[in-house]
């Protein structure tokens, strides 16, 4: 089982052994990076640390990847525009390259655990298969729910330009 993001072409792709299955993404408007601070999001090998927002309803908004008792709706997204939504699922990812996308402390961190790099769903009506997002992998809040309902905690991710 592995999934692997291709920023160049802001897809995912996830294969096992029965299945490939393709779905458009959006990834960091400040593209591929690495760096604590930087707002892009992290090549390399990664792993699928947590899944968050099993049985949640469609449009769950999360917040510190915890449900806030929302539920997204086009109006919600008009009262806060510059909010960066967090919607239906999470697959957390942790880096498995250590000084690549693991480790470091202040200016030289690159930890991709804790710079809170995610899979997520986003509103579907601002949603763009271009570089849009602050650093995580964005997807269509149907496409997410579908991935997440195939993978496993401990799923390979690779993320490269």
């Amino acid at each position: 089982m592995k999934i692997i993001v291709n920023i160049s072409s802001q897809t995912l792709i996830f294969m096992n052994d029965f299945q490939q299955q393709s779905w458009p993404v959006s990834t960091a408007a400040n593209g591929p990076g690495e760096r604590s601070g930087s707002f892009c999001t992290p090549r390399g090998a990664h792993r699928v640390r947590l899944k968050i927002g099993r049985g949640c309803p469609f449009g769950t908004v999360f917040k510190a990847r915890r449900p806030t008792g929302e539920i997204y709706t086009p109006e919600l997204g008009a009262q806060e525009p510059h909010r960066d939504w967090i919607l239906s699922r999470i697959l957390w990812l942790s880096g498995q390259e250590s000084g690549k996308n693991k480790g470091g402390f202040g200016d030289t961190c690159c930890d991709t655990l804790r710079r809170y790099i995610y899979i997520h769903g986003t509103p579907d009506e601002s949603f763009e298969q271009a570089p849009r997002s602050h650093g995580c992998i964005r997807m269509r809040n149907a496409d997410i729910i579908e991935l997440f309902d195939l993978v496993e905690t401990g799923c390979i991710v690779e993320i490269f330009a």
